[in-house]
């Protein structure tokens, strides 16, 4: 992965050895070549790498080369320099100081660590200027107010809590308030609080001394020091243990925090922005969440709309993804009409983030051709992904008493007209049939995802197990229950199995 590989280009082989064992030590991936001109450059991307330290290379051509084809990425990792061959390289290759940084000789442990943290940040940052700095993508309603909380807050230090569903770019908008702040020229230093064990976050926001506990060999900065005059995003904060929620409300109350291990306080000038996908005032009353410090970060709130209350947004949002698939050379694939329409009924679970790997994933199956909606994964097909599966069994003699029910060549002709309308047709349509034909198709699909169990259907499609039951007798897929499992049973504790559906 480029987040942990690191390039090591140096004629002298020993040398580069004991920089891999090192880089090996601190858990990266040490890539080591001779000269620059092994790298071949048509099978790798300048970000495929984290940092490329540099040693003495006698072929200058071919570095030189190197470098300039690394500079075509304005996002191309930073080059770490050996003191020897620091001011040549400075003065032959023309890069900013935040892109060329020098390396004592012997390279210490302490030092090549610390950079390659650096580096680390300096990527983020680096991506972050893709961010529009008015924030999160798109015209509809609801984007267009958070955007304007987003400028209204941003030039305030005022602490802000970003809340909504999993995907649905709280950190973009965390990013953005950054960026129209006084402190946008400072680190903006993310931490996931539920990705980090309890034991671990501690030392990971408040650093620690050498020696605080087995394995500190060195002291080393946390989070609240690198994000000093900037701003700290505690991504997922929902999920801190309450151990720790005690000690975040001492920082934000006194703004001074001690190192895992030390005795000295320190005092920290940084934004607090918190997100969560999770309801704090249920954690409250559930016990699992502090109100107090619930209070201190709530002082602003803003909450991310889900996918699919703003779908007007995805053309907006489909080329802002295919312009950074070009950008990170993931190619790209664009979507016609039919497909976008299919997208469109799509209730988008995963938000942005599913849609993001969506576009990576049509990238790496059809690079450079236009998608179609029959090109989509069948998920994503809405309604056509069942206009193939037969639907005449479904059927009965009556549906509701002194109603016919339509027959199988009807049922069909809807199922069809569902996974294709994307506008009215001239001669009109009954939209009633119309709706009914997709509630049928949706109501299968949770059945089979379901393996047939009524229950776990209707969790899928957010109704109670006793309307659904109602719903399969109303469309005649009843008959495949059981006497048992056809009777509504208000209890529902017991889970009814309906038989698959089947296909014929």
């Amino acid at each position: 992965m480029s987040e942990s590989r690191v390039l090591i280009i140096d004629s002298d082989a020993e040398r580069s050895a004991a920089h891999a064992a090192i880089l090996q030590f601190i858990d990266y991936r040490p890539v080591e070549v001779r000269s620059a001109a092994e790298v071949k450059l048509s099978e790798h991307r300048p970000q495929d790498w984290i940092a490329v330290i540099l040693g003495s290379d006698t072929d200058y051509e071919s570095l030189e080369r190197f470098v300039d084809w690394l500079k075509r990425d304005r996002y191309h990792p930073p080059l770490l320099v050996l003191q020897p061959y620091f001011e040549r390289a400075r003065t032959r290759f023309g890069l900013d100081e935040s892109a060329l940084l020098p390396v004592e000789a012997p390279v210490k442990y302490t030092q090549l660590n610390e950079l390659l943290r650096r580096a680390g940040l300096l990527r983020m940052d680096r991506e972050t200027a893709a961010v529009r700095r008015s924030g999160p993508t798109g015209n509809s309603a609801p984007m267009r107010r958070v955007r304007q909380m987003i400028a209204q807050v941003a030039p305030f230090d005022s602490t802000v809590m970003v809340t909504g569903e999993s995907g649905t770019g709280k950190e973009v908008a965390a990013r953005a308030i950054h960026d129209q702040s006084s402190r946008r020229d400072h680190p903006f230093v993310a931490v996931n609080c539920g990705a980090i064990p309890s034991e671990l976050l501690e030392s990971e926001l408040f650093g620690h001394e050498k020696g605080a506990f087995t394995g500190a060999i060195t002291a080393r900065k946390g989070r609240f020091e690198m994000a000093d005059g900037g701003t700290l995003f505690l991504d997922e904060i929902g999920d801190m243990a309450l151990s720790m929620q005690v000690k975040i409300l001492r920082v934000l109350q006194e703004r001074t925090f001690e190192r895992v291990g030390g005795t000295r306080s320190q005092r920290c000038d940084v934004r607090i922005i918190a997100a969560t996908h999770r309801n704090l005032e249920e954690s409250i009353i559930k016990g699992s969440f502090r109100e107090d410090l619930y209070y201190r970060l709530n002082v602003f709130p803003i909450e991310m709309p889900p996918l699919r209350e703003r779908l007007e947004d995805l053309p907006l949002l489909m080329d802002d993804l295919v312009k950074v698939m070009e950008r990170n050379g993931h190619g790209q694939a664009r979507l016609l009409p039919d497909a976008i329409h299919a997208l469109r009924s799509y209730h988008w679970p995963g938000n942005v983030r599913e849609l993001s790997n969506l576009f990576e994933r049509l990238a790496v199956l059809h690079p450079g051709r236009e998608v179609s909606a029959a090109d989509l994964p069948r998920q994503y097909r809405g309604a056509a992904a069942a206009a193939a599966a037969p639907l005449a069994m479904a059927a009965p003699a009556v549906r509701e008493e002194g109603r016919p029910a339509p027959n199988a060549e009807m049922i069909a002709l809807q199922a069809s007209r569902a996974a294709s309308l994307t506008e009215l047709p001239p001669e009109g349509m009954n939209l009633k049939d119309h709706i009914e034909a997709i509630e049928m198709t949706l109501i299968r699909q949770a059945l089979e995802k379901s393996d047939g169990v009524v229950a776990h259907a209707a969790k899928l499609l957010n109704t109670r197990r006793t309307t659904l039951v109602e719903k399969l007798r109303k469309y005649g897929l009843s008959r495949d229950l059981s006497d048992d499992e056809a009777s509504v049973d208000t209890g529902g504790d017991n889970a009814e199995r309906i038989g698959r559906i089947r296909n014929n």
